[in-house]
């Protein structure tokens, strides 16, 4: 016999969807401005629907069954595109003049924020609205378009342009008057927490095997690090393409070589895959292309 509906109830199906992305009652109820009460009451009303069991209540949390991962899996491109829909419908043609990036704090501090003016000069019916995380990006669970992302490029369900190159070299400010990589036997290290591992890699490429690479200073980020430098409290390991500008006016120096390459570890401009891009996303990778090659 045929089921008398075949769709699912809306709002149960809202609450279900809310739970298993954020693995979390009182997430989603929060998201939903509901009471987790109703979230569970909601999702309860869906599992008899379907007559099948969508998580597995464990100890500390949620864990989502095989019927639910898979329902999920589902679910959340077809909501995406219904927020999509009705966006588009409520704020007008505007929502799709809105592009909303995340970037971390001293990549967008020290190279697009000095750039985002030509952008704006050359699309001013686009809105860029900037936010600022170190974190992975997660375009499932972030109200963002696209975002900026160091690493090897090759994340699952990203598409990725890639920016600058990853040069790392010492700087210090010239007050320092540092000549030879065993200077820095003497000198504080500033290092970044967001790339730990960076002045290691460099002093193996010198070939600098006496230094502790992991004696300093520690800042949360490399924008930390490199005003600790200008103001010559040690020597920090940088990316060449964020301290031109420090270079050029000399409040920063290279006191010494080499200069270590990392390829294609680097900085990316990622997107999701398997999403309709709008104009202002388009536009805008068109931009940083030609930014990068210039």
């Amino acid at each position: 016999m045929a089921r008398r509906d075949s769709l699912p109830p809306l709002n149960p199906t809202r609450a279900f969807e809310a739970t298993g992305r954020l693995l979390s009652i009182s997430k989603a109820a929060d998201e939903l401005a509901v009471t987790p009460a109703a979230v569970s009451r909601q999702v309860r009303a869906l599992e008899d629907f379907l007559k099948a069991p969508l998580f597995e209540r464990v100890r500390g949390g949620l864990v989502l069954t095989a019927v639910g991962a898979r329902y999920l899996s589902e679910l959340m491109p077809l909501f995406a595109t219904l927020r999509e829909a009705t966006e588009a419908i409520v704020s007008g043609s505007q929502s799709n003049n809105v592009l909303r990036i995340r970037s971390p704090a001293t990549f967008a501090v020290r190279w697009l924020i000095p750039r985002l003016a030509s952008f704006h000069r050359l699309n001013q019916n686009i809105d860029v609205q900037l936010t600022t995380s170190s974190a992975p990006l997660n375009f499932a669970l972030e109200d963002i378009d696209a975002g900026i992302q160091l690493g090897d490029g090759d994340w699952p369900g990203m598409n990725t342009q890639r920016l600058i190159p990853n040069e790392l070299v010492p700087v210090a400010a010239p007050m320092l008057t540092l000549k030879r990589p065993r200077q820095l036997e003497s000198q504080t290290l500033l290092h970044s927490l967001a790339r730990a591992d960076d002045w290691g890699l460099w002093l193996a490429a010198a070939g600098v095997s006496r230094i502790n690479a992991l004696r300093g200073m520690r800042y949360e980020t490399s924008l930390l690090a490199y005003q600790a430098a200008i103001e010559g409290h040690g020597v920090a390991i940088a990316q060449k393409a964020l301290v031109e500008k420090d270079l050029a006016d000399g409040t920063l120096v290279i006191p010494f070589g080499p200069t270590l390459d990392r390829g294609a570890y680097t900085y990316y401009f990622a997107w999701p895959s398997g999403k309709r891009q709008t104009a202002a996303l388009r536009a805008f990778r068109e931009w940083l292309a030609t930014v990068v090659q210039s």
